[in-house]
């Protein structure tokens, strides 16, 4: 969040599970598109912001499981947790405010006596959630019959009901949408408010987002009919929340297109990522492009070309070099050069190759250097192995 004194150009929240993943998509393409489209275009100068019913255990999973980007700003546990940065450090002053007139002892006491409800994994029980499974016929019913009790014990608390099963317990000043006003006046105050916010989710417990004023709000394709069904009677006819016709991340790319919040072509989406046009030169955008390449050259999905080759060393001027973690360097355009080698080499594979946290810094009137992770999805024996070389690069523009 420091690593600008200007407002952010935009920030994204994103529910996880079905909007921004896409579980039914095996080759995760609209997820990579949407990385491909952040990395070159967003990262530099905006916020990545997750939000989601997920406990960091769960979290965590996924991330093992899924491409994704490293987010600026992570809300856990359905807005009750809130923590910065990659060592997603705890937001203290959310934590007391949490704790107003809320008792996690009670509310688990009480809960216990509705056989109608069956606790959810340790994994998912935070400091200021308590989590239940519940039959959709039985949620009404409960959930009006907890309220009535948690009243009367002076408790100040919020019941979501969700996903067609899960029932949420939290402090009625906990919730996504909370979470979202908390994080949007904490910028305001830092004098860091987005010029534009984009909320996204597909489920009950993201209706909360939407309901914040001045921010955009997209429903994906495949959101769920609670969902749906809350916009029908809260928010239908505002022109500031869209239902989208594209499935989770490519909905969220739909909705930046709609609302005109910036570029929504992702670099996915360009079939010749060799060209050299340097009228504009952005530096993310190269490393996202050659990376591109790299995953389409060696899965043998581009020409094996000569004319590629030299207009990627294009860009690469003689000063410019590819710096390992490790220490090791090598020019920018032997490494083109050494993509002869391993043409093709996987082709048929399940293999792809993404970037992320690409951030630059101009060091001379044509020099930058491009700091960044690699990602690595690939083939190994007989299941997938993941690799993260992080590295560092000196681009120079010619002409």
């Amino acid at each position: 969040m420091d690593r600008s004194t200007t407002a952010p150009r935009l920030m994204i929240v994103s529910d996880l599970d079905h909007t921004m993943v896409d579980h039914h998509d095996p080759e995760n393409l609209s997820l990579l598109m949407f990385n491909a489209l952040w990395e070159a275009k967003y990262r530099q100068d905006s916020l990545l912001v997750f939000s989601t019913g997920r406990s960091l255990t769960l979290y965590k999973e996924l991330r093992k499981e899924k491409p994704m980007l490293t987010p600026d700003i992570t809300i856990m546990s359905v807005g009750t947790e809130i923590t910065y940065g990659n060592l997603m450090v705890p937001d203290d002053g959310w934590v007391e405010i949490l704790n107003q007139k809320w008792d996690k002892k009670i509310v688990l006491e009480e809960a216990s006596k509705y056989p109608e409800l069956t606790l959810q994994p340790e994994t998912e029980q935070r400091p200021h959630k308590v989590s239940f499974y519940v039959q959709k016929d039985k949620a009404q019913e409960v959930t009006k019959a907890l309220s009535e009790c948690f009243i009367n014990h002076g408790l100040d608390v919020k019941i979501i009901y969700s996903g067609g099963i899960d029932l949420d317990i939290l402090p009625q000043g906990a919730g996504k949408g909370q979470a979202l006003a908390y994080l949007l006046k904490k910028l305001n105050d830092e004098g860091k408010l987005p010029k534009n916010t984009l909320a996204c989710g597909d489920s009950g417990n993201d209706a909360e987002l939407f309901s914040i004023p001045e921010v955009y709000g997209v429903m994906v394709s495949n959101a769920q009919e609670e969902l749906l069904q809350w916009h029908a009677v809260n928010a239908k006819g505002n022109p500031n929340i869209i239902h989208a016709s594209e499935r989770c991340a490519g909905g969220i790319i739909q909705a930046i297109g709609h609302f005109s919040l910036g570029p929504n072509i992702s670099p996915r989406d360009i079939i010749d990522l060799s060209d050299n046009n340097l009228e504009k030169f952005d530096p993310a955008y190269e490393v996202v492009k050659f990376y591109l390449f790299l995953e389409r050259w060696r899965r043998a999905e581009a020409e094996n070309s000569e004319i590629y080759l030299s207009n990627l060393k294009a860009v690469c001027g003689p000063c410019g070099y590819f710096v390992h973690p490790s220490g090791f360097e090598k020019p920018l355009r032997d490494c083109v050069d050494a993509l002869r080698r391993c043409y093709g080499d996987n082709r048929g594979k399940q293999f792809r190759v993404w970037v992320d946290q690409v951030f630059y810094s101009q060091v001379g009137s044509e020099t930058w250097i491009v700091r960044f992770k690699k990602w690595e999805l690939f083939e190994y024996l007989s299941g997938d192995t993941w690799g993260i070389p992080s590295a560092l690069i000196v681009y120079r523009k010619s002409f």
